[in-house]
């Protein structure tokens, strides 16, 4: 399904604290399937669960990226304490869990994850001829107009 294109220029509101969760995994021995296949199946439930539930779990949006042997999601929340409370959700304990007893300290696959606290008025964004993306899709979509036409005004407006 194509997405439609926003032509032009477009940012987003930054009057809101958010939370960026960066989380992955890297497959380090290609043909041990049997213990990267499971992480890696284990994620699209908990997406799956994210969209579903945004409001109630706060969460926002998010992108995710494939890899030779690195896959990274970028996600969006509304607050610290919603990711927080997120990872003592059943879906995502009983993946931890699984992962755990699967993989543990076999150096067959990685997993990793960042998380950036970031506070209003100290982020900004652009997007030229772009479907909904990144913030874009997590946050109010806007034209940029000669108020917000640089950074310095979009992270000051």
């Amino acid at each position: 399904m194509a997405k439609h294109i926003y032509t032009g220029r477009y940012t987003t509101e930054n009057t809101e604290d958010i939370v960026v969760f960066i989380i992955g995994m890297r497959v380090n021995k290609r043909f041990a399937l049997h213990k990267w296949l499971p992480v890696f199946n284990a994620m699209p439930g908990m997406i799956k669960e994210l969209y579903t539930n945004k409001d109630e779990l706060g969460f926002l949006s998010m992108e995710s990226y494939f890899g030779l042997r690195t896959t990274a999601m970028i996600q969006y929340w509304r607050s610290m304490e919603d990711l927080l409370a997120y990872a003592k959700n059943e879906k995502h304990l009983s993946a931890w869990e699984n992962f755990n007893k699967k993989v543990g300290n076999n150096d067959a696959v990685g997993i990793y994850h960042e998380t950036y606290q970031i506070k209003n008025r100290s982020y900004e964004s652009i997007y030229g001829n772009m479907p909904y993306y990144g913030l874009g899709k997590a946050l109010k979509h806007i034209p940029i107009t000669a108020e917000r036409n640089s950074a310095k005004k979009r992270l000051n407006h």
